[in-house]
């Protein structure tokens, strides 16, 4: 049985393939007894599905945000089409089940996005800036390698904290190029090191889908947890004070108004550098997003994250493919 995408249902057909639970329940029938009541999704679409007489196994193990492989037949309910399981397990690595089929990514492998952001570690000459930025590196390289940027504003896809940081990287040295006064060691680092605590900020699994934020999450936020773990990675590693206190004022300074958790304003150019480098990026990938999603001469939706502002796509110009960094 080839594997069928969900835009290719049709009731009463027999399907198989690979999909992800966006959302589950277990209900009970009127006459007590219980299944599961599922919606399933591709990149096509999503569907219900129901898991008659669950079982308190399938009931702990196929949960939201992980990706199934179903056999079923596809059914007409109340002039929907829904899926009625016959045969489903978990999704195994031996599968070779391509993420970006399920879930928003960025648009580079997350390996190439790494090693790209070590590239500018290794142009960094302090050791001690070094050691810190390279330590907290390696030691989150699982996660980092996942999460996104956020829950639901910028970068919120796979992988989007690697894209995040890789393009502000490259930005910031576009900009030292100009600003050569500017010391790219501490501008480098600060880059990589601003949003890294949002792994510890909120919960992600494998798809790089936020389920809710941490306990810690909640009640500190990536800044304050972010400058604790420069703090705790520069003892470890015997780095200098002020070198450590540095890259804490560019994290805790890089939202700039109290209002938007900093404390104090940038008081060095790294610090007020990083602050717009992140803004700049942040807004130009919302503005990227709303114009994919626009037509030539009309404006996008109001986005939140500017002010409800609409986007407009002007004729003039057509939107180009990102230039490929590989």
């Amino acid at each position: 049985m080839e594997f069928v995408t969900i835009n290719q249902f049709e009731s009463g057909n027999r399907v198989e393939g690979f999909y992800m639970i966006k959302a589950v329940q277990c209900k009970t029938t009127s006459n007590n007894n219980r299944f599961l009541d599922l919606t399933i999704g591709d990149k096509t679409g999503e569907i219900n599905a129901k898991l008659w007489d669950c079982t308190d196994d399938d009931e702990k193990e196929y949960t939201q945000n992980i990706i199934v492989k179903i056999r079923g037949t596809v059914v007409e309910w109340q002039n929907q089409l829904q899926l009625k399981i016959e045969r489903i397990r978990l999704a195994a690595a031996e599968d070779g089940v391509n993420i970006a089929d399920f879930v928003p990514t960025a648009p580079y492998e997350p390996e190439f996005m790494y090693n790209q952001i070590q590239s500018y570690v290794s142009k960094i000459s302090n050791p001690h800036i070094k050691s810190i930025t390279s330590l907290i590196l390696k030691e989150n390289k699982q996660y980092l390698m996942t999460y996104p940027a956020a829950m639901k504003n910028h970068h919120s896809v796979r992988s989007g904290l690697l894209y995040h940081i890789m393009t502000m990287l490259m930005l910031g040295e576009k900009i030292s190029e100009i600003y050569t006064f500017i010391n790219t060691d501490l501008l480098y680092a600060g880059i990589i090191l601003h949003d890294i605590a949002k792994i510890f900020e909120m919960e992600a699994g494998d798809l790089g889908i936020v389920s809710d934020y941490t306990t810690e999450g909640q009640l500190l936020g990536h800044i304050i947890q972010g400058i604790k773990l420069i703090d705790r990675t520069a003892r470890k590693v015997g780095a200098d004070e002020e070198v450590s206190m540095l890259l804490q004022h560019m994290i805790l300074s890089h939202h700039y108004e109290p209002e938007f958790g900093s404390p104090k304003k940038p008081m060095i150019p790294e610090a007020e550098l990083l602050h717009y480098i992140d803004m700049i990026d942040s807004r130009m990938y919302d503005m990227k997003k709303a114009l994919e999603a626009t037509h030539e001469g009309g404006f996008s939706e109001k986005l939140w994250s500017l002010e409800n502002r609409r986007i407009y796509k002007a004729n003039i110009y057509h939107q180009k493919d990102e230039k490929s960094l590989a």
